[in-house]
């Protein structure tokens, strides 16, 4: 058992690490400079979009492939939550920043979201496409009244105004709200002949497949995800899209690209049947997005059409209202229907002590004392099995080399002296879903980026800048370890067991704080009730040694 017990050890600790690497993988956080442009910038200096990148339109059979205009000029945006620059040719997002997010703690400068440039391109372009849409024949250049706009007041629009060749009057509106970092995009078409006009909306986000590098420890990954009627939360790679074009058509969904901490988003009328697409362009360029329903625009009428934007943090309870399925954005993956209530239950208790890393031992510790039952199971039974060892002995020495026999007569005895060789490995395995669960809300939770603790700790989403978090773990680790006396005999088993603590705790050097001290103070709590569990056996005259 004690065998069976070292490599069980060995694995977690093993799966430990591979969780660490493939979360990295899919969430690591890519450091990107922010973007300034100058006010009356013109496009033609930035990789924006060109009239390829318009979805194709076919209604009735005939194609409508777009073609090229002139360039526009840049318009600066500026609200409390975001700093936009919109190209007038388009009518495209093509850099935004979120004003109440730093790159680095402390720092000035505003973690990009949206970048016009290199390797780190990722844009949100929006358009009429169809018979009649302006950017069926080439992206359109609006014009605007002013250069720059500022939020003062509750509510900014920002009106872009066109005439097409084709008789419409169009009015491609962006509408900010204080304290938000949804954008509503919201069209006014007038017709002005005397024939119908028939558009089609769509929305897309072009991000390069490029620029993904890192260390071994700290690969970087972007990538997009989609939301269909009949499956709220569907990640799809730039691997995936390279493979296969996404092509789904859905009552409601939206289409993404998300990011460690942050979502970038399209949102449709959710009341309307949309059509999901992706592409890869030049193999350097991923596309993910939707075309909406065609819309009929009678003679002499204006109609409105709306679609969202939304550029921010993986906010669960703004993203839960503005689309189904967009909450899930922030990915705990398969443990999600634990991770939720746990992040609900360490919102509650933030709200209590207003500290994240005070919120996340006292999470630690009521999960833990909720756990204390099993916990009790697992030492009390490895505890009896350790007590087994004189006859496990002798029976080697009996039975020898003969594997059938000993393990008959293991069986035997186990029968008899009511012990269950595996009674410490399932409440282990019992306890596994909740603290992965409670690993992954430490890891994508963005109210935990850049959020102090106490002394040197100052942003519990980086490592420990001294390691002292990761040394005081491995020392409990140790202590753990102390705490259950080694039965086997094997010198290369001992060795390896001794050697764990080591091992993790250079793991921890590369954690971040908060998933350390969650890791620490459970070391803690399992030592401490450790002690209580086996006083307890020896009161009842059982060996514990």
């Amino acid at each position: 058992m004690e065998s069976q017990r070292s490599f069980l050890l060995i694995g977690l600790a093993m799966v430990g690490f591979l969780l660490w690497q493939q979360w990295q993988l899919d969430y690591g956080p890519q450091p990107v400079a922010p973007i300034t442009t100058s006010t009356g910038q013109t496009s033609t200096a930035l990789d924006i979009p060109s009239a390829e990148d318009v979805p194709v339109a076919s209604i009735d059979g005939q194609t409508l492939v777009p073609m090229s205009t002139q360039g526009g000029k840049i318009i600066t945006v500026t609200t409390d939550t975001l700093i936009l620059s919109i190209d007038t040719k388009g009518g495209d997002v093509v850099s935004a920043n979120l004003a109440k997010f730093p790159v680095e703690q402390n720092s000035a400068e505003s973690y990009s979201i949206l970048r016009p440039n290199g390797d780190t391109l990722h844009i949100a372009q929006s358009g009429l496409i169809g018979p009649d849409g302006t950017d069926s024949k080439g992206r359109p250049t609006y014009t605007a009244t002013q250069d720059s706009y500022t939020l003062e007041g509750d509510t900014l629009t920002v009106p872009l105004e066109l005439i097409t060749p084709q008789g419409m009057q169009v009015t491609k509106n962006f509408v900010f709200t204080r304290g938000s970092h949804k954008i509503n995009v919201i069209y006014n078409v007038k017709n002005n002949t005397s024939n119908p006009k028939r558009v089609i909306p769509f929305g897309q986000l072009k991000q390069s497949i490029l620029g993904e590098g890192g260390s071994m420890f700290m690969p970087v990954y972007r990538g997009g995800a989609y939301s269909i009627e009949d499956d709220k939360y569907e990640k799809y790679s730039f691997d995936d899209m390279a493979d296969n074009n996404l092509r789904e058509t859905t009552k409601a969904g939206w289409a993404a690209m998300i990011e460690h901490y942050f979502v970038s988003a399209w949102v449709p009328p959710q009341d309307q049947t949309n059509k999901l697409f992706s592409v890869i362009k030049q193999n350097t360029n991923a596309v993910i997005g939707f075309t909406g329903e065609t819309v009929v625009i009678q003679p002499g009428e204006t109609t409105k059409i709306t679609n969202i934007l939304y550029l921010g943090p993986k906010d669960q309870d703004t993203l839960a209202v503005i689309a189904r399925g967009l909450d899930l954005t922030v990915d705990y993956g398969f443990l999600f229907m634990i991770s939720q209530p746990l992040f609900s239950f360490l919102q509650f208790i933030h709200s209590l002590v207003g500290n994240w890393g005070f919120s996340i031992i006292l999470i630690t510790i009521v999960v833990k004392g909720a756990m204390y039952p099993l916990t009790k199971k697992q030492y009390e039974s490895m505890a009896k099995m350790r007590a087994l060892k004189p006859k496990m002995d002798a029976l080697k020495e009996r039975y020898g080399d003969d594997k059938q026999k000993m393990q008959k007569a293991m069986m035997e005895m186990y029968k008899k002296d009511k012990v269950n060789p595996m009674g410490g490995c399932f409440p282990l395995l019992l306890q596994m879903p909740i603290f992965l669960a409670l690993y992954w809300v430490l890891l994508e939770s963005v109210e935990l980026r850049h959020a102090d603790f106490i002394f040197w700790i100052t942003d519990l989403s980086a490592k420990d800048p001294f390691f002292v978090l990761p040394v005081l773990t491995g020392l409990s680790m140790y202590l753990l370890q102390k705490l259950q006396p080694m039965t086997m005999t094997d010198p290369m088993q001992q060795k390896i067991m001794q050697f764990m603590p080591v091992a993790m705790s250079l793991f921890f050097f590369i954690f971040p704080a908060g998933l350390v001290l969650y890791w620490l103070i459970s070391n803690i709590i399992t030592l401490i009730q450790a002690k209580i569990i086996y006083a307890s056996m020896e009161k009842r005259g059982l060996k514990t040694k």
